[in-house]
């Protein structure tokens, strides 16, 4: 197994659970912020070939509440595209890539799932 990536930011709440879990289970993996460390658009290509776009857009953040109705209204895949390039805050989070799969959010029992020994 390759060593996991998790994405995220570090204050969010969902992510302070995600990293906790891990380092309590003694998980090696890897933290991209991507306050510090951003989002290219090579990042997000990868994400959107492992998920769905619709599954990653966080619509209930306050980042998507502030978004322009025009952006709201029509969410076609290059609009959400080019949104999260300017704001990663839009994307749920955690993201964890693991073996070239990618989950999205925190759940303990999935977190347990994918890292049995």
């Amino acid at each position: 197994m390759t060593t996991p990536t998790l994405y995220g930011i570090k204050n969010c709440d969902t992510v302070k659970k995600a990293r906790k879990w891990l380092d309590d289970k003694q998980i090696t993996y890897n933290f991209h912020d991507f306050k510090t460390e951003g989002l290219s658009t090579e990042l997000l290509t990868a994400f959107v070939e492992l998920s769905d776009w619709q599954i990653m857009l966080n619509k209930r953040s306050t980042t998507f509440r502030n978004l322009s109705d025009e952006i709201k209204n029509n969410l076609t895949e290059e609009v959400v595209f080019n949104a999260v390039i300017e704001q990663p805050t839009l994307l749920k989070r955690p993201l964890l890539n693991i073996n070239d799969n990618l989950q999205v959010g925190f759940k303990v029992d999935t977190y347990q799932e994918l890292f049995k020994k």
